[in-house]
């Protein structure tokens, strides 16, 4: 019987062995065959960001220059902390650089972040609760970011038109937030799924910053619909200046 209980469990193993492989035969498998394959993921370990991410940012910084020595930073939908990383870099929050001004970074999500020498985080936390608001003034020095980061994304439910209104719903409830926690001529930086609501988005945008872009970085798949939205300027609230 002892034989016959352990020839039961051995096929068992080998039918659960083999159920996986074929679990890992679909979605699955592309997508470890595609972060093989993929020159961001290779670079983000040799450079030791915690995700191809980082080049995201990088890149758009590099066109853009929104990031600079002794700027304040709030970085929301931070985890893993690759923007922060950036961030940190950036604007000398970890004092690296004895010569430059020394500027502040503050990470907030819902999910755990792992400490990084020059940044603050707030975790768990939803950004988008007024109590966590006042909790990130509290932490910004003079209360205020000068540059307000969103790589946020709600958790995909796989109906396109449904994740792309969460997401744009997510990204307004930030930018409601601005008047409490972007200095005036701040900038604005989030992440959007592209589609019908875009242009609502846009148009909050256009009405509280003087510049709109809207930029697909090279690190973003070409068969994503993600973009991210720039908006520099901030007026501070006071809605569009008229002539």
């Amino acid at each position: 019987m002892a034989g016959l209980g352990s020839a039961i469990l051995l096929c068992r193993r080998l039918h659960t062995a083999v159920s996986h492989c074929r679990a890992r035969s679909g979605p699955e498998h592309r997508w470890i065959t595609r972060q093989r394959n993929d020159p961001f993921v290779k670079a983000a370990k040799v450079e030791s960001y915690r995700c191809r991410s980082a080049f995201k940012l990088l890149e758009v910084n590099k066109k853009h220059r929104l990031l600079w020595p002794g700027l304040r930073v709030l970085d929301c939908g931070a985890a893993p902390g690759a923007w922060s990383q950036v961030s940190v870099q950036k604007v000398n929050a970890a004092a690296s650089d004895p010569s430059a001004p020394v500027g502040f970074v503050l990470g907030v999500d819902l999910l755990h972040i792992h400490p990084l020498e020059g940044a603050t985080f707030l975790c768990p936390a939803d950004v988008t609760d007024p109590r966590v608001s006042l909790r990130i003034q509290e932490l910004l020095p003079g209360g205020r970011a000068d540059v307000i980061l969103s790589d946020m994304a709600p958790n995909a439910t796989g109906i396109q038109d449904l994740d792309h209104d969460r997401l744009i719903s997510l990204c307004l409830s930030l930018l409601a937030q601005a008047p409490g926690l972007l200095q005036p001529g701040g900038t604005f930086l989030c992440k959007i799924w592209d589609g019908s609501q875009t242009h609502c988005l846009q148009r909050r945008l256009a009405e509280n910053f003087q510049r709109i872009w809207t930029v697909k970085p090279e690190a973003s798949r070409k068969e994503s619909s993600e973009v991210y939205l720039l908006a520099t300027q901030y007026r501070g609230g006071k809605g569009p200046v008229r002539d």
